[in-house]
This record gives C-alpha cells, structure tokens and sequence, in this order.
C-alpha cells in the first residue's frame, strides 16, 4: 500500500497536470477534472488489480469506464503519471492528430482507454456488458465506473440501473460524482433530481456514501467498504460528495470552470496552490 503522503503528491501533481493542459489549448473541463483527481488517483493507486501491459480485452483485471467523458484531463494525468503511456505526451492534449483528444476515445489506440465518452450517459451501459462478460469467463475481477451527478438527467442511466439489479450484476461499482453542478449552473436549478440515493437504493442497489469525497482516507474507506459489499447478489453505488475545482480557491464553489480554461494571471495562481511533486511534463 502506498503511504498517503505518496498519493498526495500525486493529487498535486495531477491537479497541476490538468490545468497546464486546459491552459495550453485555452480548452477543455477543468472543473469537474480538479473534483475528482482525488477519487481517480486513489482508484489506479492503490484500489484496482490492473495491468499496465494494456490489452483492450481486460481479462483478469479490474476494469475502469469513464462516463463523464469531458473530464479527460484528469483521466490522461492519472493514466500517464501511473505508466500506461509517456507523461510528456499530456503536452499533446487537444491537438490536431493526438491520441489525446478532448473527450477520450479508442480509435487512436491511447492504453488504458476502453470506450470513447463524449455523449453522456451512456457509461453504464458499457460496463454492464463488460461486468457479464467477466462472468461468463469467470472471472473474478470488477468493473468500476464513474458518472457526473449531472450526466444522471440522461434516460439511459436508469434504463441501465434498472437492468443492473434485475439482472445481479454485482460485480459492478459505480461512482457518481455528487458536486452539484454542470455546465448550465447547479443541478437544482437545471432539473433537480430529488434524492439520488432513494433512487438507487428504490432500484434495488447497495448505496455508500462518501460525504468527503476530496479526502483520499475517506474515499479508500468508501471503495474499500464497495469492494466487501460487492458480488452479494447486487450492483454497488457510492454517491461521492466532491467539490468542483476542488485544490484552486478561485474555481471553487461555483459551476464557472465546468468548461473554462485559465488565463495566465490564474494559471500562475492555481499552480502556486499545487506544489510540483513529481516533475512538471
């Protein structure tokens, strides 16, 4: 196990990576990127038996899907900064011919990308397939996923929540990503969704909740406490409350940064709150 010291220099180095990224192209989502890194960093770290030999079939080894596509940022950083491909190819992130494109997709061959995510809402879906198919060839492993609590407005999630249930497939964790906003301003006042957890659980799912979804110890204890309720005959949410732009005072509290890159002036500010711990790209 990774002592916490160890994972938070990775958090700061991930938080910087995101925003050099967004900086450099003047595009992409630092928001949401900066809420989870957290989450992500402890998930690929420490949580997950995976095999950083990518191979797209993911026999014998837990499976990731990210649903909420837009936050590639965070989700290239923690791939790269844990082997799957060279760090200093985050410098490419949004250019033309890159494997890096803005939302993740599988075309450019990228390691550790299994599904392109750009329409939302359709996560789910995909790893249910993926979590059957590993107990069709018993396998043992699990398929973990990751939602925006906006990206639940979407129809599709519950048709998929609902068959999840039915059907057992508890061989699957899925995270939402409980911040409260979205691109249009806070959920409440875009479509409040009521109680997403008597959702869940009225669907017949396991639900844990992580009320400090930004502190690496309660989110080890909230995955760890996942993977014990897992394969007990349902699926597992964990509702994790986490803090949009989490890590850079000014991009917090506020939906602003969902999908706003910083100027120089902010770059600067942002990156002297995040130390470099393990070397810039």
């Amino acid at each position: 196990m990774k002592m916490m010291q160890d994972l938070q220099s990775i958090v700061s180095q991930t938080r910087r990576d995101i925003l050099r990224m967004v900086h450099k192209v003047n595009s992409g989502h630092p928001g949401g990127s900066l809420g989870c890194t957290e989450f992500l960093v402890a998930l690929y770290n420490e949580v997950m038996e995976i095999d950083i030999d990518f191979k797209m079939d993911g026999e014998n080894e837990d499976l990731f899907f990210l649903s909420n596509g837009h936050i590639s940022p965070v989700f290239y950083s923690v791939l790269a900064r844990r082997g799957y491909f060279p760090v200093d190819e985050l410098n490419t992130f949004r250019l033309l011919d890159s494997r890096l494109q803005g939302h993740p997709t599988t075309h450019e061959g990228l390691p550790g990308v299994r599904i392109a995510s750009g329409s939302l809402g359709q996560g789910m879906s995909v790893a249910l397939g993926a979590a059957q198919a590993k107990k069709l060839n018993n396998d043992s492993k699990l398929v973990y996923t990751l939602h925006g609590d906006g990206e639940l407005q979407e129809g599709q999630n519950w048709e998929a929540i609902m068959y999840a249930s039915a059907k057992k497939v508890d061989n699957l964790i899925a995270t939402i990503d409980l911040n409260g906003q979205q691109i249009d301003g806070a959920t409440n006042d875009v479509l409040p969704m009521g109680s997403i957890k008597a959702k869940f659980e009225a669907f017949d799912w396991i639900v844990l909740e992580v009320k400090e979804g930004n502190n690496l110890e309660a989110i080890l204890n909230g995955l760890k406490e996942a993977k014990e309720k897992a394969n007990n005959g349902k699926p597992v949410c964990i509702l994790l409350e986490t803090m949009m732009g989490n890590g850079v005072d000014f991009m917090m509290h506020t939906h602003a940064w969902h999908g706003k890159a910083p100027s120089d002036e902010q770059l600067a500010n942002a990156l002297s709150q995040n130390p470099e711990t393990l070397g810039d790209y």
